[in-house]
């Protein structure tokens, strides 16, 4: 064959442009999604001491519905907790000791309902082996994509989804009443200016009231780079419910205005 000659085995200009294209798309910056509070799955019932009504029931008013929807991208990394925060909670510290909800029964292993009354009685043993078998998993994966991130961009952005109730839980530490559409949670230290500016604006701009750290403050890091990495940049986005969900905690009819907001929030914020 001359080296004019066409190898029928030779890659099609097109496929080698697919190959470009998809090759472009794993180098790109993608934004690493914290998802911790919409699921309603249970893997188990260890401890629990109420009956099945009275846990659905906490389950239903404590999950932020549907958030692993409204916010998941195409150029997104979940990391997506498959599992319900009144069964773990990955986003308290591990220890009791180091917080603050673990006081009203609310720390990385629930105990409380939202009325005071017991839910649930573990051991030291069996506490510790639920945090190893999920909430160390959890985190490790969470580490993982942002290690991932930083290798390839020198640069990790953390978007921490979430969503809350209109009128604030019995045991909420904010507990005022005007209560925004949009609460953005920002850290001192992992989360820019700009970007910080750039979420404001998008979201007033959509016709929504905005505050900055109310009723929820801060976004997660992974411990290992909380205020010693400025490479790793976090965020907290927290949607009102009544911006999507009925009384029932389905869908309403203004769920795909909310879902189209916070799907071009990251086209916006040019992550």
């Amino acid at each position: 064959m001359s080296l004019t000659e066409k190898n029928d085995n030779s890659p099609s200009i097109d496929s080698r442009n697919e190959f470009l294209l998809i090759l472009k798309f794993i180098k790109m910056k993608k934004a690493v999604l914290h998802i911790p509070h919409s699921s309603t799955y249970f893997p188990n019932y260890l401890g629990f001491v109420v009956d099945q009504k009275t846990l659905d029931n906490e389950t239903l008013i404590l999950t932020d519905h549907f958030t692993d929807e409204l916010f998941i991208t195409p150029n997104s990394i979940p990391v997506t907790a498959p599992f319900s925060r009144v069964f773990c909670d990955v986003e308290r510290f591990r220890k009791d000791c180091d917080e603050v909800m673990s006081e009203k029964g609310m720390g990385a292993t629930y105990t409380k309902l939202e009325n005071g009354e017991l839910m649930r009685v573990l051991t030291t043993s069996q506490r510790e082996k639920i945090l190893q078998d999920y909430y160390d998993v959890h985190h490790k994966k969470l580490t993982q994509e942002v290690e991932n991130q930083l290798a390839i961009h020198q640069q990790a952005i953390i978007i921490d989804c979430h969503s809350f109730p209109e009128t604030p839980h019995p045991r909420a530490l904010d507990k005022t009443a005007n209560r925004p559409d949009i609460c953005i949670g920002a850290d001192s230290f992992h989360t820019p200016k700009d970007l910080l500016e750039r979420s404001i604006e998008y979201f007033k701009s959509a016709g929504l009231s905005v505050k900055v750290n109310s009723p929820y403050k801060g976004t997660i890091v992974p411990l290992q780079y909380y205020n010693i990495d400025r490479r790793v940049y976090s965020i907290m986005i927290e949607v009102n419910r009544k911006l999507y969900l009925t009384d029932d905690f389905e869908k309403s009819d203004l769920y795909f205005k909310t879902f189209n907001i916070c799907q071009k929030y990251f086209d916006f914020v040019n992550i």
